[in-house]
């Protein structure tokens, strides 16, 4: 790191908590506050426009989520780093904020001094999680190895995610929150799902599921046969 201070950007969709954040990068001598947004589709114009070392992201905001704008400017802007800032500490969340490419995770309850020194690390290009985090994730950091134990190969990896859900007895819906996902994109995966599992239905697939010892996690009932 050189001692040019690192760019940070903000996206939340609270205004109070929002500009608690700015307060603490403007405060800060390793870093410089070069713009915010209130929504997924804001940062990621944001990002175009300033080209920020790091953002501040939120998961859930409205329009387009902190998971799908990250999916965005990484792809657009690899050079640029995600810092998760959040409530959510559940593993689905924490899964697909890395898979979407953030470098760290770190929960809204962090003191300043964390989050200033976790917005330096990801600045350096090192993957940082926040304390109680990084021991939950040890499986999904061999994602070949969980593909190759997986009872249906051929399912991509969020596909294999939401084929559990699935079989846990959640509704799109559900399933779409519990992924920061849209319901368009849960709908699509779920399509492919039947395909791939030759299943005529929803109820087809709970089966060969549960069969094959999937949804045992947060499973609900009854069974939601919702499409």
């Amino acid at each position: 790191m050189t001692d040019t201070p690192i760019r940070v950007a903000i996206a939340d969709d609270h205004p109070v908590f929002r500009s608690g954040l700015r307060l603490m990068v403007e405060e800060s001598a390793q870093v410089d506050f070069v713009g915010e947004a209130a929504d997924g589709d804001e940062i990621v114009a944001l990002c175009r426009e300033q080209r920020p070392d790091v953002v501040l992201m939120d998961i859930r905001m409205p329009t387009t989520s902190g998971i799908e704008a990250t999916r965005s400017i990484i792809a657009e802007l690899p050079d640029v780093g995600v810092l998760m800032l959040t409530m959510l500490e559940d593993d689905t969340s924490v899964f697909a904020a890395l898979r979407a490419g953030a470098r760290g995770y770190v929960l809204k309850g962090a003191g300043p001094d964390e989050i200033i020194r976790a917005i330096v690390a990801v600045a350096a290009g090192e993957a940082l999680l926040g304390p109680g985090i990084a021991h939950r994730i040890a499986s999904f950091l061999q994602p070949d190895v969980r593909a190759r134990s997986h009872p249906f190969p051929s399912l991509s990896s969020r596909e294999r995610d939401i084929l559990d859900l699935i079989a846990a007895g959640h509704s799109n819906a559900m399933i779409a929150n519990r992924l920061v996902l849209s319901e368009k994109t849960v709908r699509n995966n779920v399509s492919n799902i039947f395909s791939k599992l030759l299943a005529a239905d929803r109820a087809e697939v709970i089966i060969k599921a549960r069969a094959a010892g999937l949804g045992g996690r947060d499973r609900v009932a009854p069974l939601d046969k919702s499409e």
